[in-house]
Order: C-alpha cells, then structure tokens, then sequence
C-alpha cells in the first residue's frame, strides 16, 4: 500500500483509538485528575522520543509553539464539556464541529483546493454529526454551558489541525515535530491541576494511573497518526474523515455507557459512513 492509499486507513484507525481514550477519560469520575495523567503521558513519550528524532526545521517552532497552546486549550475545554454534559452529545459536538471549520479556513484563507466531490462528501458527513449531535433533541437552555464548551472544543481541533497540517510540511521531521509538540502541551495541564488542587492531586491521580495512562497513550498515538497522515493528504479530507470517531464514539456511548443508541443516531451515523464513501470516490477519480 502506498503511502498516499494507506492515509484514509490511517486516518480512521487513529479515529477509533481517539474514540477509545475519549472514553476511558468521560467514565472516570475526578476528569481533571484523567486529563492530568494522559498528558503526564504524553510529556513523558514527547521526552523519550525527543531524543531520538531530528530536531524540527527552525520554521516548525513557531507552528508547534502554537498548536501546543492550542491543544491545551482544547484539553480545558473538553474537560469541562465532560464535567458538564453527558458523553453521547458532547463528544459529537466537539468532534463535529471541527471538519466544517476547516474545509472553510483551508479553501478560503489558506488558498487549498478542494474538488467539488470532496466538498460534498464534507458536507454530508457535517449533516451525520449534527445529526448525531442532535438525535435527543436540542439542548434546552441549562445545557448551554455544556454545549459552548463542547462547540469551542470544535474550533480548538480546527485550528490546531491547521496548524499541525503546514508545521508538519515545513518541520523535515514528522517525528521530531509530534515529539516537541507532545513535550511542550503535555507539561502545561499537570502544572494548572497542580495549582488548582495543591497535593490533593497527588492522591486523586493513584487510583487512576492505570486507565489514565492507558488513556494517555492510546491519545499519543491517535495524534501520531493523524500527523503523519497530514504530512502526505489533503487536509479538510484527514479532518472529516478523522471525525468518524463520532460514529465509534456512539458505539461505544451505547455499549459502555448503556446509552440509547436508537434510529436517529443509527440513520446519522449512516450518513457518516457515506460521506466517507463520497471522500474516496472523488479522491480516486
């Protein structure tokens, strides 16, 4: 398999890895301490493999200064989407805001094109996540908070997808950029916990190194895939199809969680599916 054919295959097994963490995270009862551990991880891997990967191009720098606030950002709110709401409407949410913001931002600012077959798959994917968003109705108005943290999450996604997607282009080292990127947002999570809880962290953490960590790493790889799937694809296309996630997170909303899958979220989720189909038919021809 090429290395262009093997970047959907990519892309949607980092999406079902991303689904898992997600997952792991929303059903531990103290998420801050579970954020904190999968970017204890994350700084640890970013340690280990900055030392074996060539240093980033002097150009990356300012791309992974950037996409590692905003990935902490992203952490922050997300984790309070997850303290708020509840895992079947929020991860959609989030996930599928991401895919229409940058279609928009790639074609319309950074001068990327998209054929018109891509285009349409985009937008029936976007229709499947707002669908699965939506599938028990719209949020009243005691979900707002939840739904504008889970919405802002969208965008965070958006942009750092753009922001890793030309830092990787211009690093000359896939590996090297994913490395300093890990190292640098990881860091930042644990030292906000630890000013907010004091040495209470501490004993929060030990009942959940285990899931944590397994959390954290499951994450690590999701993003390595992603980011090497960036450094050879076109971007809005690595975007929708990653945010299939949100059809694997139903799944596992309804298997795990024992949330009500029902015929709205199964019909959204078809129309996932077809955009995906959409995405390869334009792109093989």
């Amino acid at each position: 398999m090429t290395g262009a054919a093997a970047v959907p295959a990519v892309v949607l097994a980092s999406a079902v890895l991303h689904a898992v963490w997600n997952g792991l995270t929303h059903g531990l009862r103290d998420k801050l301490a579970g954020f904190t551990l999968i970017s204890l991880a994350s700084a640890g891997c970013g340690a280990v493999l900055v030392c074996l990967a060539p240093l980033p191009a002097p150009a990356a720098w300012p791309y992974i200064a950037a996409s590692a606030a905003l990935q902490v950002t992203y952490q922050l709110l997300l984790l309070r989407a997850y303290q708020l709401g509840d895992f079947g409407q929020m991860y959609p949410t989030a996930r599928g805001t991401s895919p229409v913001v940058v279609a928009v931002v790639s074609t319309l600012l950074l001068g990327h094109s998209l054929a018109a077959g891509q285009a349409l798959g985009i937008a029936v994917i976007a229709c499947g996540l707002a669908g699965l968003a939506l599938a028990d109705g719209i949020p009243g108005r005691e979900q707002l908070p939840a739904l504008a943290a889970a919405v802002g999450t969208g965008v965070m996604i958006a942009s750092y997808t753009l922001v890793d997607g030309s830092g990787v282009r211009v690093s000359g080292s896939d590996l090297g950029y994913v490395a300093w990127l890990f190292l640098c947002q990881g860091l930042v999570l644990p030292l906000i916990a630890g000013a907010r809880r004091g040495r209470a962290l501490f004993t929060a953490l030990r009942p959940l190194w285990g899931r944590g960590l397994a959390g954290g790493l499951l994450s690590l790889l999701a993003y390595g895939l992603v980011v090497w799937a960036q450094s050879r694809g076109d971007l809005s296309t690595i975007a929708a199809l990653r945010e299939t996630s949100i059809v694997f997170g139903a799944l596992i909303g309804a298997v795990v969680f024992r949330e009500r899958l029902g015929r709205r979220r199964i019909t959204a989720s078809a129309t996932v599916l077809v955009g995906i189909a959409v995405i390869q038919l334009a792109g093989g021809s």
